[in-house]
């Protein structure tokens, strides 16, 4: 009589092993997520110290240099950038502060020194542009808890995304609002409505959650604007 066959196991995954699976598949998920934010604070850095604080320092040199602010009619100076006229961008800009020797930041590219492309949170290419102008409203505080307009030379910020927004007004100003500080949101920077002491939290009008125009089916984050006042 023939000897019965022995019983197989049915191949299959155990509950234990299956957790730990799953386990495996979250920490690799989540080292991703990790790994990508940190490659975003560290472009946000170099944004921050080379490209930025590169414009802070151009512009500087040429104060020093030149005597006067970009632009401005020396031998009748307002004090304003381009005397209060239209934002000194572009070649405007490049050629300006070509004219006195100025070292340019490195930019997007030669030429393009005052653009800088980087990725949003959705890795779409953004284009981060930097221009010189007279804000004519730049609230301060004035008497009691009330804040009165002043124009100011400011450097301005387009194609901000909101994280990036974020990351420049943390190393720039210490915190993350919207309103007060050195770095303001467009809009946001000449509020002259009174605020209790010390003044509150302002965020900003977006966030990475947004998307272009509002329609959630574009992947490109929604950008936005801001100032930062020059020191002179």
């Amino acid at each position: 009589m023939p000897a019965p066959h022995p019983r197989h196991r049915c191949a299959g995954f155990t509950i234990l092993e299956m957790s730990v699976v799953l386990v495996v598949i979250a920490l690799i998920i989540g080292g991703v997520s990790v790994g990508r934010d940190v490659y975003r604070s560290a472009v946000a850095e170099r944004i921050s110290t080379q490209f930025i604080q590169g414009w802070i320092l151009a512009y500087d040199r040429y104060v020093a240099q030149v005597g006067g602010v970009p632009a401005d009619n020396l031998s009748n100076p307002t004090g304003k950038v381009n005397q209060g006229g239209s934002p000194l961008c572009r070649d405007d800009l490049r050629d300006e502060m070509l004219r006195y020797g100025i070292a340019l930041p490195e930019g997007r590219a030669e030429g393009l020194e005052s653009r800088y492309v980087y990725q949003d949170a959705a890795n779409v290419p953004q284009e981060l542009e930097v221009c010189f102008m007279t804000a004519p409203e730049w609230a301060e505080p004035a008497a009691g808890n009330n804040y009165k307009n002043h124009p100011r030379n400011v450097m301005r910020l387009t194609g901000l995304t909101p994280e990036l927004a974020h990351q420049l007004d943390v190393r720039l100003d210490g915190q993350i609002n919207s309103r007060f500080g050195r770095v303001r949101e467009v809009g946001s920077h000449n509020l002259t409505t009174a605020v209790s002491l010390p003044p509150p939290d302002q965020p900003w009008s977006s966030d990475d959650t947004a998307r272009l125009n509002g329609n959630t089916s574009d992947h490109q984050v929604r950008t936005l604007n801001a100032y930062l006042k020059m020191n002179r």
